[in-house]
């Protein structure tokens, strides 16, 4: 994205406004409409039963309908190109552009808080905008900074919600390797650039700056679409657990009542039940190893599981895996001084010595070679 700005604040001088206006802006807004339209082809040709691409499907479109029907608004009114700054961004304008940067905040918000997205729900947060709008239109009030800093309210509440986020996914895998939750960080960073590209647009007198806010647009609908066909979503990993959960759980229903009781999150006798049974199977190892898989020994359901860890430990799951793999790890060591550490990270179950190296030092505070200067590094 930093070189998508350079470059294009580097071509902006360059660009004649006759030129911009007749050719390059109705250009860059057919690529945006023509690339949303394929998308929202795909997502519903390849939705794969996902909620969520589904939601982007028509989301996609409306994004489609929103760049055309604002082009030709734009250019069947006799309003400035920008020419003045913010003093020439009329109210519908602003209109449009929160319900884009609204529209640009939908695939994080159902990441962090699956089911979030519903029509009564967009209905009910977009209607203040268009009200706003309405009456900065009829009224001979500027309202258009009501409207200006509605993006940074959504964006305010997202990165609210990341650090709850980060700790399900904790609270429930083992390993983060296949789990990038700091993409959305990255991807809310680029939607804060994309609006200050904005603010920056607004404020300028040169009009063919418009020019990078139109490619950090497009970049920023790339980065979202590579993101939803190929990054591995945790929360598909839960629903397909809740069926081998649901059968676990007929199986307690079928033992005694002694059997099936619900473990209580302070119970010492299902931490020492738990307990002997990491230190004999070791199922830490495996590097799949699931919050779910606790059932096999303390039969209930995904949320007491976590409850438990929490109280008995004072850390979450994946805290909890990271602590016994890295005393494997220290075993390892100890009886195999010139083992590498690409074996050492195998057999200790962790997915890379990349991944095992962090985990070494966050857990004692020193590197792993610090630790056992025999060991061999290749």
């Amino acid at each position: 994205m930093s070189v998508v700005v350079i470059v294009s604040n580097m071509l902006t001088p360059l660009i004649p406004v006759g030129i911009y206006h007749s050719i390059v802006m109705p250009t860059l807004n057919t690529m945006i409409a023509t690339f949303c339209g394929g998308n929202a082809w795909l997502f519903w040709r390849h939705n794969d039963g996902k909620r969520m691409r589904k939601i982007m499907a028509g989301i996609m479109l409306a994004w489609t309908l929103i760049t055309v029907g604002g082009l030709i608004a734009r250019y069947r009114s006799d309003a400035p190109e920008i020419a003045d700054g913010i003093f020439s961004i009329q109210g519908w304008e602003f209109v449009l552009g929160d319900i884009l940067a609204w529209i640009l905040m939908v695939y994080p918000a159902e990441l962090l808080r699956p089911g979030w997205f519903s029509w009564k729900k967009a209905f009910a947060q977009l209607t203040p905008v268009v009200l706003v709008g309405a009456l900065d239109w009829w009224l001979d009030i500027d309202l258009r900074w009501l409207l200006a800093i509605y993006p940074l309210y959504i964006l305010f509440m997202l990165f609210r919600h990341v650090h709850v986020y980060r700790e399900w996914c904790e609270a429930n895998f083992s390993s983060m390797d296949d789990i990038d939750f700091q993409w959305v960080v990255r991807y809310l960073t680029m939607v804060f650039i994309v609006g200050c590209s904005f603010a920056y647009m607004c404020f300028s007198t040169v009009p063919t700056y418009a020019f990078t806010q139109m490619w950090l647009l497009f970049f920023l609908l790339f980065y979202s679409t590579e993101k939803i066909f190929f990054r591995p979503d945790p929360w598909e990993k839960i629903k397909e657990e809740e069926q081998a959960e649901q059968s676990k759980a007929s199986i307690a229903a079928s033992m005694s009542d002694a059997e099936a009781q619900l473990p209580a999150p302070d119970s010492s006798s299902n931490r020492a039940r738990l307990d002997e049974w990491m230190e004999k199977e070791k199922p830490y190892l495996k590097k799949d190893f699931r919050l779910i898989d606790l059932m096999q020994v303390l039969p209930t359901n995904r949320t007491y599981l976590s409850q438990f860890i929490m109280a008995e430990y004072g850390c979450n799951f994946y805290q909890f895996v990271a602590k016994y793999r890295v005393e494997e790890a220290k075993r390892l060591m100890r009886e195999n001084p010139g083992l590498k550490i690409q074996d050492i990270a195998e057999r200790s179950g962790f997915s890379s010595p990349v991944v095992f190296s962090r985990t070494f030092v966050r857990e004692t505070g020193i590197s792993p070679s610090e630790w056992n200067p025999g060991i061999d590094n290749s």
